[in-house]
């Protein structure tokens, strides 16, 4: 074990809860960061008692920017998750090093493991009361329409070249679809004790609608079927990568191989799309009636 870099990674961890304490608008989580601010600072002082006195802490500032950033692109209960993903190492090399120090500390460094312990436990507590909390709703809604809504795309891809008509297709859709899936939201939530149906109505239907009109926009920038629809999908992509980030930060989860699967799904359902499209195109003449329409 390293005291530097322990003392290093302590000390910056109370400068980043300190930062986020000042931040916060919202008084239940600013004492909560303001708490495991004082916590991190006494774990500072206890490690670097084993050093020379005259030791200077060193902080990264990257890691500091990157955590304010996160606060502001996923809120602060994410950006705490993010940076207590390692908590569980840390706690395991203080229990080894708890055999190493003299008796006359180990009642202090006990204090400290039971504080590092309360860490996910006051994180957890905190999820419960914001946006975490229906968060699944929120994914739902986004996930849905991702691969509902780039599977229209694909499909009108297949059956017209008219950017105009699939722009509307997905709206259309996007609109419908958000009102049923905001609909079945409130039915389950109905059922799920604690939470609030419509709430959960509103985070699915809403988020759905949202990602819709994401997907739908470039359509209406470019006559140019391709661009428009390679735009779309890299937008979905943007999305899964976004809600997949969250996802397996708080819930712990290998990020590459969630976003992989995530991404293998769209493009697999807007491929079936469009060769069912393409399909029903050739079929039933609409390619050719579509062309006979644009020549006149």
């Amino acid at each position: 074990m390293n005291i530097k870099s322990t003392v290093n990674d302590e000390y910056q961890d109370y400068v980043i809860y300190s930062r986020l304490a000042k931040r916060e608008k919202n008084s239940v989580k600013r004492n909560i960061l303001e708490k495991l601010s004082n916590q991190e600072y006494e774990h500072y002082k206890f490690w670097k008692s084993f050093l020379d006195e005259n030791y200077e802490p060193k902080i990264n500032s990257f890691i500091i920017l990157t955590i304010s950033l996160l606060r502001l692109l996923f809120g602060t209960t994410f950006s705490l998750k993010f940076l207590e993903r390692h908590e569980e190492k840390v706690i395991s090399s203080y229990e080894k090093f708890l055999n190493v120090i003299p008796e006359s500390k180990r009642d202090k460094l006990k204090e400290i493991l039971e504080d590092e312990k309360s860490h996910e436990k006051t994180l957890m507590s905190q999820l419960e009361g914001n946006f975490v909390k229906y968060f699944g709703y929120v994914v739902l809604g986004l996930a849905d329409a991702i691969v509902e809504i780039s599977g229209v795309h694909a499909g009108f891809l297949g059956v017209t070249s008219s950017t105009l008509i699939a722009g509307i297709a997905g709206l259309v859709v996007g609109v419908s679809a958000s009102i049923a899936m905001g609909s079945a939201a409130f039915l389950q939530a109905k059922q799920t004790v604690g939470m609030k149906p419509f709430t959960s109505a509103i985070s699915t239907g809403l988020s759905y609608l949202g990602a819709a009109a994401l997907l739908a926009f470039p359509y209406f920038l470019t006559e140019i079927m391709i661009i428009a629809f390679i735009a779309s999908i890299l937008i979905a992509i943007l999305m899964t990568g976004y809600f997949t980030f969250y996802s397996v930060v708080l819930f712990e989860r290998k990020f590459f191989g969630e976003f992989a699967q995530n991404v293998g799904l769209i493009l697999l359902t807007a491929l079936a799309s469009y060769l069912f499209g393409d399909f029903l195109g050739r079929e039933l003449g609409i390619h050719a009636a579509y062309n006979k329409i644009t020549v006149t």
